[in-house]
């Protein structure tokens, strides 16, 4: 689903949510390389928007450019109701970047860490104190505030991190990657961070390579390869672009199977492994109808399972470099 066709979103009062990111036309290029080729973005205040594409696709790049930490060579946005090219400054004090890197200072203390960026905000002392321990308790990181933030684990640092990028309070998070590197249980303790700053109302903008991240935490996804985004809506939306649903029965039995084959139309099969392969939407309708039609014929699977596209799918069927199966995980 193509940006430029994007519903308007509407709170349930009837108006249209209030857009927190938009761009059009967003160009990018270094030497001959065209990174970003005419990206549009419009993300509604209060979401999680994923930005996904495999490496080298300029998701990096997009959160640069509207971060302000580069310049687009073409195009406009608007960052926080602020113009990305004529108030940089207001849109970097309504904003928070945790890159895919952390920015954490392993020489000094996790609280040394937070005070410093406390210091940088202009917070009064006494104020930054207490930012700083009211977001170390709520990231549970109080226990280890004293400790050399070298000695944290890779989803320590990853916590610290978005710790110090919420001391300003900022409306709009750019997250580049942030669960990169992190085993799963702080993969999954990364996520409901997330999931809990956008229900304090903080818009989130999520870049990430693991399709799974997007499908759990996004309200919006953007496909982006080639410097293009090639397809945008919800990860249901995007899952049925493609074709791919399918039945598969198993059986033990070589006559049963033969009898269901020639019963069955639109049928793959695979005779060595006595199975069938069915296309279907995955309905509960479809799946019934299946089933009846077997059992008014008195033919019994021992096994079937129920395959509808995902992501995955969705993602290497509308990337066309032969490396995104290598660099997406």
């Amino acid at each position: 689903m193509p940006s430029s066709v994007m519903p308007t979103p509407r709170q349930k009062d009837g108006h249209p949510t209030p857009t927190a990111v938009s761009a059009v036309g967003l160009r990018k290029s270094y030497s001959e390389k065209i990174v970003l080729d005419g990206i549009d973005l419009r993300i509604p205040a209060g979401s999680v928007f994923s930005l996904l594409g495999p490496n080298g696709a300029g998701k990096t790049t997009v959160v640069k450019i509207l971060s302000t930490l580069i310049t687009a060579d073409a195009g406009a946005a608007h960052v926080g109701g602020h113009d990305l090219a004529a108030a940089p400054q207001a849109v970097r004090a309504a904003i928070g970047v945790t890159g895919q890197f952390s920015a954490v200072d392993g020489l000094i203390t996790g609280e040394e860490n937070m005070l410093l960026m406390a210091d940088l905000h202009h917070l009064p002392k006494a104020e930054g104190r207490r930012v700083t321990a009211e977001l170390l308790a709520r990231l549970d990181l109080t226990e280890a505030a004293r400790k050399p933030a070298s000695t944290y684990s890779g989803g320590m640092k990853r916590r610290l991190d978005i710790a110090m990028t919420l001391v300003g309070n900022p409306r709009i998070i750019f997250l580049d990657e942030p669960t990169t590197g992190l085993d799963p249980r702080s993969r999954h303790n990364m996520w409901q961070i997330i999931r809990e700053l956008v229900s304090d109302g903080v818009t989130v903008f999520l870049t990430t390579q693991y399709l799974e991240e997007a499908d759990e935490l996004a309200d919006r996804i953007a496909l982006l390869n080639d410097g293009k985004i090639v397809a945008e809506g919800t990860a249901e939306e995007l899952k049925r672009l493609i074709p791919g649903g399918h039945i598969r029965l198993r059986f033990t039995d070589p006559a049963a199977y033969q009898s269901a084959a020639s019963a069955l139309r639109e049928v793959t099969r695979d005779d060595d492994a006595l199975t069938l392969q069915i296309p279907s939407d995955g309905t509960q309708r479809e799946l019934r109808s299946i089933l009846d039609w077997l059992d008014s014929l008195g033919i019994e699977a021992d096994e079937l399972t129920v395959h509808t596209p995902d992501l995955d799918d969705v993602f290497f069927a509308l990337t066309s470099s032969s490396q995104t199966k290598e660099n997406v995980r």
